[in-house]
């Protein structure tokens, strides 16, 4: 299981969002896509940050705000993904284990990492489900009889 590459377990080509897109915007492609994190990519493509649902909570207001659903509305509908992202996340290559994908979200306290290829381009997204996923797929198949030769 240690050996198995990152390439073949993560999930891409990978769901990302804009620098300056909105919080709405951010939260409307989690929930349709049942996702809980988003790499940033600025105007070039290449990856500056990443978001996650958690990020979008914190930058919500609580319900004890004085503020009128109007104003609030207002206010989260300006507030950009780059005044709330966590800028130059960890990353790894494609080509680099599940072995040290999971050392790093343990090392970092992640739950997933954008992956890049050789040239540094975003190529996809791997998670501790991915993982998890490859975990049991390994186990399944350890139950299952081989036939005697």
């Amino acid at each position: 299981m240690k050996h198995e590459l990152v390439r073949d377990w993560m999930s891409s080509p990978p769901i990302t969002i804009h620098l300056e897109a909105t919080l709405p915007e951010a939260c409307e492609l989690l929930r349709e896509h049942k996702i809980r994190r988003l790499p940033v990519v600025d105007d070039e493509g290449k990856l500056v940050g990443i978001v996650t649902r958690g990020d979008l909570r914190g930058a919500q207001p609580s319900e004890a705000t004085t503020l009128s659903i109007w104003e609030l509305n207002y206010l989260l509908a300006k507030l950009k993904i780059k005044e709330i992202m966590t800028p130059d996340p960890i990353t790894i290559r494609e080509d680099a284990t599940i072995e040290d994908a999971a050392q790093l979200m343990i090392d970092y306290k992640v739950s997933g990492l954008p992956v890049v290829n050789a040239q540094g381009d975003l190529v996809g997204m791997i998670t501790e489900s991915d993982i998890f996923r490859m975990v049991v797929k390994h186990w399944r198949k350890e139950k299952t009889p081989q036939p005697a030769m």
